[in-house]
């Protein structure tokens, strides 16, 4: 093991520039039967830049990401970083219509995309928002919903007319010289934005977080030092890497540590063993249901995962526990954090006793500072008081496109309004206690419940609806419904989680729907629906049956 090196790079571009010098024989990504050292990457994503720049690309524009776990993600992420543009990360479970809103949101000026994915085919939802271009033989981009996404680049053989094919890339990159390209990075600074990724939020439409370059990189390699990274850890990776979990913690700390990525185009419990097994995997980054489907697996035993030493997580103390015995990582780390707040605010430290590392969430990163707070008055708390837990340092400049909502999410110093509730120890350390928010978070992905019940309130037979989140054992909160119908419908659950089948993605969709009338539903003393109240009459009616165990 060599000497850890926090790196010196500013900049996403910068950095793997670096990593490239400094272990350049080195693996960076294993994918099935691809190996890719780190000039390789660094190869790959200059020839995919030098190619953005002849194809229009300019500093500051957006340019739309929507993969599964492939190297040409994270080959694409670096290539955008370097000439200054910004990757819009779009989940691979969007419907057309919430690619379509992702892209409108962000403004973007291209799209690198798989043409297809687990039933979802992409480039045909793009084709049906175009017009056929009336100028023969032009192969410009022609979409009336996305006036300014002038450029479709597909990862696999272009099968659209306007879709250029990854490989085609090389051609346009050969318009570009080394030297133009280092111009446009050079030019590249710590401040600027490199990443917009999408989570659901108070609102009914998704956030988009933006996320600046250095802050990226810094707060990456403090996680990483939490763990104990080095450059002979391995990171098992099958979590999304469009999610902040992804693309903002699990890559920078393993990066900053200039250790090797495996990756898993998508969770898969018997895939993922074999894959950690044949890799000597030392990182676990997962979700408590990752951990649960692999133990469930015929083919799990603690033999084949004992390369695996550490990683992060966020739960329950029997639950960090369970993943501990699971996947033999006995310095698992506990965190926390959320998009916002690039990735994690405060980790346990993989040397703290086990007990520490169940029922806290650690000290605050380098660079982070935490306050609990009243929620009413903004005033804070002394320790060992409950309140609302919020964040300064590394911390989103703000919300793309969305000024107010920007301010109404920082107080009057500056600091994150999480909308978490939590207790900042004697000892410093941050204890989570739930949530202030609605936001239902199912294994591991956070949804908005407002989104939901204005898709089923569009249902023709649906008067009133209400989405809660219950506990699940599997998904940690299961998306629950409880909606009252008009007079006259016969309208069963299983016809209105179909009409969400067509309209949300599938994570978003109830995985259980109750019907009640307006005299059943309990009220507070003001007349408004009580929330809390009705979610623990679901919790009762389900705890009889299968759903919560």
């Amino acid at each position: 093991m060599s000497k850890i090196v926090r790196p010196v790079s500013n900049t996403l571009g910068d950095l793997l520039d670096e990593l490239a010098a400094r272990h350049p024989e080195k693996e960076a990504i294993v994918f099935g039967n691809h190996r890719i050292n780190y000039k390789n990457l660094k190869d790959k994503a200059n020839i995919l830049a030098c190619s953005l720049i002849d194809l229009g690309v300019k500093p500051g524009d957006r340019v739309a990401l929507l993969a599964p776990n492939r190297p040409e993600w994270i080959i694409a992420a670096f290539a955008i970083a370097k000439i200054g543009a910004i990757t819009s990360a779009v989940s691979t479970f969007s419907t057309p219509a919430e690619l379509s809103w992702t892209l409108k949101n962000c403004n973007a000026v291209a799209l690198i995309t798989v043409p297809s994915f687990k039933g979802n085919d992409f480039l045909k939802a793009i084709t049906n928002l175009s017009q056929k271009n009336s100028k023969e033989n032009s192969n410009d981009l022609n979409i009336d919903a996305l006036p300014n996404l002038k450029v479709l680049i597909s990862l696999d053989k272009a099968t659209d007319d306007h879709a250029i094919g990854w490989d085609d890339c090389i051609a346009y990159s050969k318009n570009i010289s080394v030297a133009a390209l280092q111009k446009r990075q050079e030019k590249v600074s710590k401040n600027d934005l490199c990443f917009i990724l999408y989570t659901s939020g108070s609102t009914a439409e998704p956030k988009g977080v933006t996320l600046a370059h250095g802050n990226v990189i810094a707060n990456g390699y403090d996680i990483g030092r939490r763990q104990n990274l080095s450059d002979q850890d391995i990171l098992w990776f099958a979590i999304p890497l469009f999610w902040s979990f992804g693309s903002a913690n699990a890559l920078p700390a393993i990066m900053t540590h200039s250790g090797s990525i495996v990756l898993q185009e998508s969770f898969e419990p018997a895939a993922a063993i074999e894959l950690i097994e044949k890799e000597r995997c030392t990182v676990f980054y997962g979700m408590v249901n990752m951990a649960r489907s692999i133990r469930e697996n015929d083919g799990w035993s603690l033999k084949k995962l004992k390369s695996m030493r550490t990683g992060l997580t966020i739960g329950l103390p029997e639950d960090i526990q369970m993943i501990i015995d699971t996947m033999s990582t006995s310095e698992l780390c506990n965190v926390y954090g959320s998009t916002e707040t690039y990735g994690n605010a405060s980790v346990c430290s993989s040397t703290d006793p086990i007990d520490l590392r169940l029922k806290s969430q650690g000290l605050p990163l380098p660079g982070m500072k935490i306050r609990v707070v009243d929620p009413e008055t903004k005033v804070p708390l002394p320790p060992g008081e409950i309140g609302e837990i919020t964040v300064a340092g590394y911390v989103t400049p703000g919300y793309f496109n969305a000024p107010e909502l920007t301010a109404q999410t920082f107080d009057k110093d500056g600091y994150f309004l999480t909308g978490d509730l939590g207790i900042i120890g004697k000892d410093g350390r941050v204890y989570f206690k739930g949530r202030l928010k609605e936001i239902i978070k199912t294994g591991g992905v956070n949804v908005s419940p407002l989104e939901v019940e204005g898709v089923i309130l569009k249902h023709p037979n649906v008067k009133q609806a209400f989405v809660l989140g219950v506990p699940h054992k599997q998904k940690t909160e299961a998306v629950t419904a409880v909606v009252e119908l008009n007079t006259i419908s016969k309208t069963n659950p299983s016809e209105i989680i179909a009409f969400c089948r067509n309209k949300l993605a599938s994570y978003k969709v109830p995985l259980s729907l109750f019907i009640r009338s307006n005299d059943e539903l309990p009220r507070t003393s003001t007349g408004k629906i009580n929330k809390p109240a009705l979610r623990q009459e679901i919790i009762k009616e389900l705890s009889t049956t299968e759903f919560t165990s």
